[in-house]
């Protein structure tokens, strides 16, 4: 588990007062995904094995807050529609000779994402398909026949629920949350990141690890707003609703009504907008 929060001086302004001060901060941190050949550690250990491998080939950095990054790891790779099973993945462990690494071993016949080795943002995801028709064509899990329904009262309930979830916003309030509920609300993963797109990530690759996936039946709350990418990520993890706090954005309602999710944005307390695939919500 990585260092999740840092203390920086500050000088607070109040009414007027100065006053010196530590404040608390969220950590970003970049993170390197290499791949490699088999190695010998276990999908879920976390213990660093000794050498650096040979023939490694960088696939991705991406800024994140250290922690859950196996999990961050394994949703990327869903996310990218490389993985799609905890036995796809045969081994990652973290680098021994390069710090904020972790090395990743595909199973035999699972094909790599293309690289994308190269530094991107925390509140910009890099997206695998350029567009909608890519993306429908690349589902393992169509989710437009996922019968479930969700009570529009549990929904509602959803942002809170994810919020008393969100350790380290309390001490920062820097931290994006995504969480995966039942269709009655019980939270199944919550994970906290810089990233929104990480914090769904962790989620996912949760998921995968317990063999959880296709997450038919459940929910995805994000504390943000429901971009593209988001609901890539949703679809792709064989999520059928996606709930926002905050808007979505034209392509995100696009991408949503052609796979079959239910997607929802200006959740609070109890009033919602449902974009699309409204009768799922009771």
């Amino acid at each position: 588990m990585g260092v999740v929060t840092d203390r920086r001086p500050v000088v607070r302004v109040r009414e007027g007062a100065r006053a010196a001060r530590p404040d608390t901060l969220a950590v970003e941190e970049p993170l390197m995904v290499r791949l490699v050949g088999p190695a010998a550690s276990p999908v879920g250990g976390t213990t660093p094995a000794t050498g650096t491998s040979s023939g490694s080939e960088a696939l991705t950095v991406t800024m994140r807050t250290p922690g859950d990054d196996f999990d961050l790891v394994a949703g990327w790779l869903v996310s990218e529609g490389a993985v799609g099973a905890p036995d796809d993945i045969v081994a990652m462990r973290l680098c021994p000779d390069e710090d904020n690494t972790v090395e990743v071993a595909l199973a035999r016949g699972v094909e790599p994402p293309r690289s994308r080795a190269f530094a991107t943002t925390s509140a910009c995801g890099v997206c695998g398909s350029d567009t909608v028709v890519e993306v429908r064509a690349g589902l393992r899990w169509p989710v437009a026949s996922d019968p479930v329904t969700v009570g529009a009262d549990v929904i509602a309930s959803l942002p809170d629920l994810l919020r008393e979830r969100q350790r380290a916003f309390d001490r920062t309030g820097g931290l994006h949350a995504a969480g995966l509920f039942t269709a009655d609300g019980e939270p199944l993963y919550v994970r906290e990141d810089v990233g929104r797109h990480n914090a769904v990530d962790k989620v996912v690759g949760a998921a995968l690890r317990d063999g959880a996936l296709p997450a038919a039946g459940t929910v995805l709350q994000v504390s943000g707003r429901a971009s593209f990418e988001l609901v890539q990520k949703a679809v792709r993890a064989g999520i059928p609703v996606l709930s926002a706090i905050s808007a979505p954005s034209t392509l995100a309602v696009d991408l949503a009504d052609e796979c079959g999710l239910t997607l929802l944005g200006f959740v609070r307390g109890e009033s919602m907008n449902v974009y699309t695939w409204a009768d799922r919500v009771r």
